[in-house]
């Protein structure tokens, strides 16, 4: 489990590391909502590919090691301690243009432009609007409803279709 301490420590070790990052998945919708809502088993954190190195080490010195899931590809490694908490560490890069290119795919510029609050703490993630699409497409669970219903009625954004059966 990453509890709000831990995520606030590993956001200043990355900082103090000089290395950007932007919260994604369920740490994103907390921080966005500006309250942590539930437990979260782990916590998504998008790098910038030329920064990566750095920070991974930093962690691995901290007893993370990488564990190969089903969902692993180089570009999102997870990162895990034996005492249960555990990093997705998503790897991406810039284009000449500035928008965003992870895993074959090229997202709009504003990818990374939320703000949002962890135990206090200011921090960048995904926006609103981008967190609720980046919920779509797949198997989703129990706490992907509740992410995505929460953001939804918080920023007054539609809910998706696949969606609407779990709204109230």
């Amino acid at each position: 489990m990453i509890t709000e301490k831990d995520a606030v420590d590993l956001i200043n070790l990355a900082e103090s590391l000089g290395v950007t990052v932007f919260i994604d998945g369920g740490w994103g919708v907390d921080a966005l909502l500006g309250r942590q809502t539930r437990e979260h088993q782990d916590i998504d954190l998008f790098v910038e590919k030329r920064q990566a190195a750095r920070f991974i080490h930093s962690l691995s010195q901290r007893g993370f090691k990488e564990r190969t899931e089903v969902f692993t590809t180089p570009q999102h490694i997870v990162l895990a301690r034996p005492i249960g908490q555990t990093v997705d560490l998503h790897l991406f890069e810039y284009t000449v243009d500035g928008r965003v290119f992870f895993e074959g795919e090229i997202y709009p510029a504003d990818t990374f432009s939320g703000k949002g609050t962890v135990g206090g703490k200011r921090v960048s993630c995904v926006p609103p609007q981008a967190q609720v699409f980046f919920h779509t497409g797949y198997a989703f669970d129990e706490n992907d409803v509740k992410d995505v219903l929460a953001l939804c009625r918080h920023f007054h954004i539609p809910v998706p279709e696949e969606y609407k059966p779990y709204a109230d």
